[in-house]
This record gives structure tokens, C-alpha cells and sequence, in this order.
């Protein structure tokens, strides 16, 4: 995601706001949490650059990083600023901006993901009319186009591994080609294209530097189906990390991409280098197609969802977007002005510590009314929810749900079940039935 409008996700994830149930006939969906793991590289996601960039803001993002006690930070680099004008004429300005964050990140004890996007004007395949308006010295829709040759575009990653090696988390391959809305990889046969781009970066990369962590993906569908066509255009074996960018249900979409992962034999880990919440309730009600929260709840949602995946063991970075929010997306843990919001500390604490703490607590209360039995409460956000209803030790009903903005719910049983003689359990599936709620009517 960037400061850009219409962040339309290509193979969309869950955005109802309100609660909604669904049939539970979803196999994936199991009740144990994850087994024991390290816990995931923390961080967050930082200024890009670009021609409106400065030393200044570079220095004190990376400084406003450190104190949220970040362990990686993740910018892009465009493609287009790094070499406008022709293959291996780099640009002095956008290079020396580049060298200013690596040596900062690297002087905090910081390790950088680098995102590296962006078609320059002199190998984008762009249709002559877009071509036409493009320039060096700033993006247009010619930039997002992919590069009629990638052979390029592998030597300016290479260069990049050869010039920050060990100070790097990893090279980032593009970002996000199954956006629906076209700014990052546009045109048709976007697999195709994007495999192509891929399969010239990493050989380069690890020519350059056989350390450097290559990761492939951005994507922000997590039903599988762009992946799939990954697979079936030759991916595997370019890659070392699967970058995903997920919003909704962040804990649902990291498990449901992973299963799409095992059905093809594909064990790299995933890097989830973009999740947030934007606290921009209640001035908006949605933002970048996200919908609103409140400044504390976006602080409880970010700690919670860096304490449930620190013992996944197929998460390996979890990277917040973003450090300093704007009036048009305020995802940021800084405010425009560079204040901090609750998140910050929320989130540092969070970092530092991500196994210590506890997730927020899964509540019911059941109440009759008329005929009906109403079940309502709150729980962790990240993820589907479930309840069971029970007569004595028989399950009689069962139900999978969704939290609101205010991850709250309120769910109105059948009224074939009655309003006496039962038991309701409530749980996450991330969390398990062992962090469940229980109420008895």
C-alpha cells in the first residue's frame, strides 16, 4: 500500500463491518493454535524513496523505528528512481538517499526490506499513448507497467544486493502485481509477467550476494488463486519468503495462504511485511477500502496480532504498516504531525516482548427475548470467530462469524433451539477453544 487511492484488492478478502454468519463447513479451519516457533521479525514499514524525499525525514523515521523498537524497517525503492534514464546510469540523488537509510537502519541495529517496483519510462511496455507522458522525474501509469525486458531489472536488484548485503532483511520482487486497481503491475497476463520479473531477479541477486533474502509475492489476495497461477508459471525455486499484504482478518488470510502453500509443496515462509489498522473513526467510517477504527483499538489490534503469530512457524517477519500515518490514510502509529498515538506503545510493547502480554479476552453474555436467544460480546480481532451451542454434552448448533470495527458481535441463535438448558462457547480459531468463553443459560 501507498499514499494512492484505491487500494482494491484484485482477490478480495472479508470487508463486511458487520458480523456475519456462515455455514461452518470450512475444514481449514482448525481449533489448535500453532505450534511453538520463534517469534517473527518485527518492524515496520517506513518513507519510501522518492524525489520528494530529505535526509531530515529519513533520520528521524529510522530514529521514530528504533524507539518502537523495530528489528527490520521496509521501504520501497523504486525502480524508476534508482535508474530514470537508461540501464546503469544511476541516479546520484535517489542513490545517496538510498545509502542515507541503509546507514541509519544499520546504525540502529535495523535491517532493511527493500521493495523494489516501478517500470522505468525507458523499458516500461506501456501502450504509446501512456509512454508518451512518461517522464524521469516523476511516476505516471506508464511506471507500473512491466518492464518489456526484465534482464534489467535483475542487474539494478543485483546491484542493490552487492552495494547493502548483510544490512539487508531482504529484496522485495515488485509489489503487490494482483492489485485489481492497476498502479503497481498493470496490463494483462500479470502471472506471466510477474513470474518473468522474478526468475531474472533472483539468480542476479544471488550471484550478487548468495545471502541476501530474496522474497517474492506482495500479494494481497489470500484465497489462493493468483498463487496458484504463480505456481503453474514457474515460481517456485525463485524465492526464499512469500510476501503477503493483508488487511482483513489477518491471522484467517496468513492460515488460508499457507494451506494454498502446502497443497503445492511450497515450505517458505511467509513474510507479512504490510497489516494495520487505520485510526481514522470516527471522522471516516472506511479508508483505502479498510474500515475505520479508533485510535485505541488500532494500538489492540496491532499488539494482539503481533503476540498471536509469535510462535507461528511459518511467519518469519511481521511488519506494520506504516510508522507515520496521513489525513487520507492514517494506518501510521505517528500521527501527520509526528506525534505518536496509542499504537506506538502499544505496538513497542508488543515488539519487545511479543510472547509476555495477553491477547484481548473472548467475552459472551446470553440474553432471552421473545422466543430467541441473543449471544453477545467481544473478542481478539485478526480472525473468524466461532460458537457452539451445547445440550449437555450434544452440539446442537454451530456458527462462524465476524467481529465488527469494534470487535464486537451480537448473534441471534435459531429459535429452534429455546432459551433454556444451553451452553455457548465463543473462541477465535487462532487462539483455539482453550481461550474460549463460556455462559450457560
Amino acid at each position: 500500500m501507498r499514499q494512492r487511492p484505491g487500494k482494491l484488492a484484485s482477490l478480495p478478502q472479508t470487508r463486511r463491518l458487520l458480523p456475519q454468519l456462515v455455514i461452518l463447513a470450512v475444514c481449514a479451519l482448525a481449533y489448535a493454535a500453532p505450534s511453538a516457533a520463534a517469534a517473527p521479525l518485527g518492524g515496520v514499514n517506513v518513507v519510501g524513496i522518492g524525489h520528494d524525499m530529505t535526509f531530515a525525514r529519513i533520520d528521524s523515521s529510522i530514529a521514530a523505528a528504533k524507539k518502537l523498537r523495530a528489528q527490520v524497517v521496509r521501504t520501497e525503492v523504486p525502480w524508476s528512481s534508482i535508474e530514470p534514464r537508461a540501464q546503469g546510469s544511476i541516479d546520484p540523488t535517489a542513490l545517496a538517499l538510498t545509502d542515507r537509510l541503509v546507514a541509519d537502519a544499520a546504525a540502529a541495529g535495523i535491517k532493511v526490506i527493500m521493495t523494489v517496483d516501478s517500470t522505468p519510462c525507458w523499458d516500461s511496455s506501456a501502450p504509446a499513448a501512456l509512454l508518451s507522458a512518461c517522464s524521469p522525474s516523476r511516476q505516471s501509469q506508464a511506471n507500473a507497467w512491466p518492464p518489456r525486458d526484465p534482464t534489467p531489472y535483475g542487474a539494478l536488484t543485483a546491484f542493490l544486493a552487492g552495494r547493502y548485503g548483510a544490512k539487508l532483511a531482504g529484496i522485495e520482487v515488485w509489489n503487490e502485481p494482483d492489485q485489481a486497481n492497476q498502479q503497481y503491475l498493470a496490463g494483462p497476463e500479470k502471472p506471466q509477467h510477474y513470474a518473468a520479473i522474478l526468475r531474472a531477479a533472483y539468480p542476479a541477486i544471488k550471484q550478487a550476494n548468495p545471502s541476501v533474502t530474496v522474497l517474492a509475492g506482495s500479494l494481497v489476495g489470500s484465497n489462493g488463486a493468483f498463487l496458484r497461477a504463480l505456481y503453474a508459471a514457474g515460481i517456485k525455486g525463485y524465492y526464499d519468503g512469500l510476501a503477503v499484504h493483508f488487511y482483513n482478518l489477518v491471522l484467517g488470510s496468513l492460515r488460508a495462504i499457507h494451506a494454498v502453500q502446502s497443497a503445492n509443496g511450497d515450505t517458505k515462509p511467509l513474510w507479512l511485511d504490510e497489516f494495520g489498522w487505520s485510526s481514522c473513526w470516527p471522522r471516516h467510517r472506511t479508508q483505502q477500502e479498510q474500515g475505520c477504527v479508533t485510535a485505541q483499538a488500532q494500538g489492540t489490534n496491532l499488539a494482539d496480532v503481533v503476540r498471536s503469530l509469535a510462535n507461528t512457524p511459518y511467519v518469519a517477519a511481521e511488519v506494520v504498516y506504516k510508522l507515520q500515518g496521513s489525513l487520507r490514510e492514517d494506518f501510521g502509529v505517528l500521527n501527520e504531525n509526528g506525534t505518536r498515538k496509542p499504537s506506538f506503545a502499544a505496538l513497542s510493547q508488543a515488539l519487545a516482548a511479543p510472547t509476555s502480554g495477553r491477547l484481548s479476552p473472548v467475552t459472551v453474555s446470553l440474553r432471552a427475548s421473545r422466543g430467541w436467544l441473543l449471544a453477545t460480546g467481544s473478542g481478539p480481532a485478526g480472525d473468524y470467530m466461532g460458537l457452539e451451542a451445547f445440550q449437555g454434552a450434544t452440539l446442537r448448533y454451530r456458527a462462524l462469524f465476524t467481529l465488527d470495527r469494534f470487535n464486537r458481535y451480537s448473534l441471534k441463535l435459531p429459535k429452534v433451539l429455546g432459551t433454556h438448558g444451553l451452553r455457548v462457547r465463543v473462541f477465535q480459531y487462532w487462539a483455539g477453544v482453550s481461550h474460549s468463553a463460556q455462559r450457560g443459560i
